[in-house]
């Protein structure tokens, strides 16, 4: 074997071991990314899980209005059947439909407080007040874990945009990752009048 021979053997191993350490970088992203994804499915799920026991609770109360109940029921009931799993993270359109189905859960809980408001008896209840704290509680989990979602996915996406990893990246089918992204309109203050 001549010296070109061994430069040229050298330089594949090297390239050779360049990419396995983009691949194994990339795959650890990517799994962090699912991982944080799982994270966020796990607090949608315990807010679901809470739901039906702070709907019994308020049915409780004597002449509450049934419309409010139901559009959390029906919400919730539409949150819960849009999925999206961890091989669909690459699809901003299935996110969206996720995030716009939690969004509109998120809003009839928010009408349902709002109307809790002028039933005294209810607030007072302690049943009520737990499953109150634990929903709020869980909507401030649900916003951290969309954060370390948005994080992960942004480290995932940055590496593989980075050149040289990303004339791999195409090649080992590495693909971007969707973020959460506000709702609309959430960059305008909510207008208060008493």
């Amino acid at each position: 074997m001549n010296i070109k021979s061994l430069i040229g053997i050298g330089v594949v191993v090297v390239l050779a071991l360049y990419g396995i350490n983009v691949n194994n970088n990339l795959v650890s992203k990517q799994e962090n990314v699912k991982q944080s994804w799982a994270q966020v499915e796990n607090q949608y799920q315990r807010r679901s899980d809470l739901i039906p026991n702070l709907v019994n609770t308020v049915k409780g109360a004597a002449n509450f209005e049934k419309g409010t109940l139901t559009n959390v029921i029906e919400a919730r009931s539409k949150a819960t059947s849009v999925q999206i799993s961890a091989n669909d993270l690459n699809n901003p359109q299935k996110l969206q439909q996720f995030q716009a189905a939690q969004q509109q859960l998120s809003g009839a809980l928010s009408r349902l407080m709002v109307t809790v408001e002028r039933y005294p008896e209810l607030k007072a209840n302690q049943n009520f007040l737990s499953l109150q704290d634990q929903l709020e509680g869980t909507e401030n989990r649900i916003s951290v874990e969309r954060n370390r979602f948005n994080r992960a996915a942004q480290d995932y996406n940055t590496s593989i945009r980075k050149f040289p990893a990303s004339l791999l990246a195409g090649m080992l089918g590495f693909d971007k990752m969707a973020y959460f992204e506000a709702e609309k309109g959430a960059e305008e203050a909510p207008t208060v009048n008493f």
